[in-house]
């Protein structure tokens, strides 16, 4: 009777263990991009994209860098939708612009190959954090298809088109 009893005080301080910290393990980033704000923000860039005649791949991925919107142009590379995602999750995994990040990663830089974790990053322009109207971090859009510096005018503004 007393290890029966033991047993069932035991079973629900676990329980209540779990209900507990379940609640908190569980809770939704409130700092994340809605599905609104990503296509938004995808909109705009596609936008810039055909104002400046460039054919690209614009991914968008919210605030754990999963991929919430995505878009390929009508005769934009193949090989460039798997770059435009890789922007997005680098700029988002480090919080910066992927180019920025790209000077940090030369040979003799401080974080010289980091490019190949996280299943491969792309360290050169494209990659743009999205802020919401507060400055917190809620998303990264990523842009491939044309020059550099084009792609990151493109995800400049679809990023910038949620606090506008």
């Amino acid at each position: 009777m007393k290890a029966r009893r033991k047993l069932i005080l035991l079973s629900m301080t676990f329980l209540l263990t779990i209900l507990m910290n379940g609640a908190t393990a569980y809770a939704q980033n409130a700092y994340d991009i809605t599905h609104e704000e990503s296509l938004k923000a995808m909109a705009a860039a596609k936008k810039h994209a055909e104002q400046s005649g460039v054919l690209v791949n614009i991914a968008v991925v919210d605030a754990g860098a999963n991929l919430k919107a995505f878009v390929r142009m009508d005769g934009s590379f193949l090989g460039s939708i798997d770059v435009a995602i890789k922007k997005a999750k680098t700029s988002r995994y480090f919080d910066i612009d992927s180019g920025e990040l790209g000077a940090l990663t030369q040979p003799g830089g401080i974080i010289y190959n980091i490019e190949h974790s996280n299943g491969g990053l792309m360290t050169f322009p494209g990659g743009v954090p999205i802020k919401d109207k507060e400055g917190n971090i809620i998303g990264a859009i990523g842009v491939s298809g044309g020059t550099i510096e084009q792609d990151r005018e493109i995800a400049t503004a679809g990023a910038k088109a949620i606090i506008d």
